[in-house]
Order: structure tokens, then C-alpha cells, then sequence
């Protein structure tokens, strides 16, 4: 099932739509935690700050959303009120095991060091990924005459990434190479996310 395919699916039903708003959810506020974890004790700059802030945002933006469909769906990260819930968290904390595996190989940095990698280079295959996946459900969610909106969200995940570009800039003159492996670790494990929320969906079609 191609992802414009699983979406359309997905708004059809306010209950799976919910648990889907809340899947997303989920996963901007454990990126928002993960930023957190990867600040230095002292020397946290302020573009960090600001990412942790905004992707809290995004979770609580989108968990507001919920209220447009029933308030009383999805009020906790419950595993039932998640779509594909044990591939929804692993998703993010492989990627960051992963990456950092990768990086500490790659750079051999110290710990602190190794935090500050993790987060750009994570955070980068992120919001490239919000950057494919926002536009998709937004359109769909426009088609389908939705009071449900994240055109929002995809204006500040494009001023992210600018923002991780920047960064790896001054990080590294080869931040692409590295990048482009990261990069190929999340498609795998995004493509195990998405299979996963799939095959739950094409269940609910059936049930």
C-alpha cells in the first residue's frame, strides 16, 4: 500500500484518524525528548533549545487536533490509542542507537561529542522525513475538506532543516556522505514503521 494510499484510509475512520494524530504525536514529543537528552550541560546552544520547544509544540498541536475529531479519543501514548505501537517506539530510539553506532565509528567522538552528532545528524534524517511526510497528509487532508490542519507544522520542519543544514555545515565539510548513511538507516526503519501502521489499517478494513 503506497503512503497516500494508507493516508486516505487512515482520515476515512475518525477513530483510526485519531490514533494516527496521536502516533504523530507521540513521536514529535519523543524527538522533542531526544533533543533534550543531547544537550550539553552547559554549553546547550540556543537553536537547540529552540528545536526541543518547537517540537513540543508539535506534539501538543497535534494532540489538539484529536479534539476536531472526539475529545475523548487518544488522551494518553496508551499503546491502544497508537497506531503499530512497538514499531511507533522503536522507530526513533533504533534510529538513534543506530546513528550513533555509526557515528561514534565514523568520528570517535566522547560521550558529550557523540550527543551533539546524534543530534544533528538525527535530527537532519528527521526532518527530511517530515518534510515528505507532512505535505502528503496535508494535501489529503485539504481534499478531504478536513478541519484538521498541520500546514503549520510543515513551515517550521522546513525552517528545521535549513537549520540542521547549517549545522552540519560547521560540524563537518563531509556531512553529506555521513548524512546520506544515516539516511539510509531511517529509510529502513521508517519502511518498518509504515509496513506496521499498514497491516494494522488493512486489518481494520476486514475486522
Amino acid at each position: 500500500m503506497e503512503f497516500q494510499q494508507l493516508l486516505e484510509r487512515i482520515v476515512q475512520d475518525s477513530i483510526t484518524h485519531a490514533k494516527w494524530l496521536n502516533t504523530l504525536s507521540f513521536m514529535e514529543n519523543a524527538g522533542a525528548r531526544k533533543i533534550s537528552k543531547c544537550e550539553h550541560p552547559v554549553s546547550v546552544t540556543l537553536i537547540q533549545l529552540k528545536h526541543a520547544a518547537e517540537e513540543h509544540r508539535h506534539a501538543y498541536y497535534l494532540k489538539k487536533q484529536i479534539g476536531k475529531i472526539d475529545p475523548e479519543l487518544c488522551t494518553t501514548y496508551e499503546a491502544d490509542e497508537l497506531l503499530a505501537p512497538i514499531a511507533t517506539r522503536q522507530y526513533l530510539h533504533s534510529l538513534d542507537v543506530k546513528a550513533c553506532r555509526y557515528l561514534q565509528t565514523a568520528f570517535n567522538l566522547n560521550k558529550e561529542e557523540l550527543k551533539y552528532a546524534a543530534y544533528l545528524f538525527v535530527t537532519y534524517a528527521i526532518e527530511v522525513r517530515a518534510d515528505e511526510l507532512y505535505p502528503v497528509y496535508q494535501d489529503i487532508l485539504t481534499k478531504e475538506s478536513s478541519k484538521i490542519m498541520v500546514k503549520s507544522i510543515i513551515l517550521e520542519e522546513e525552517g528545521h532543516l535549513e537549520e540542521m543544514i547549517n549545522q552540519l555545515n560547521e560540524f563537518s565539510a563531509e556531512w553529506k556522505l555521513h548524512a546520506e548513511k544515516i539516511l539510509t538507516i531511517e529509510k529502513e526503519l521508517y519502511d518498518l514503521w509504515i509496513n506496521a501502521i499498514a497491516e494494522e489499517v488493512s486489518q481494520l478494513d476486514y475486522a
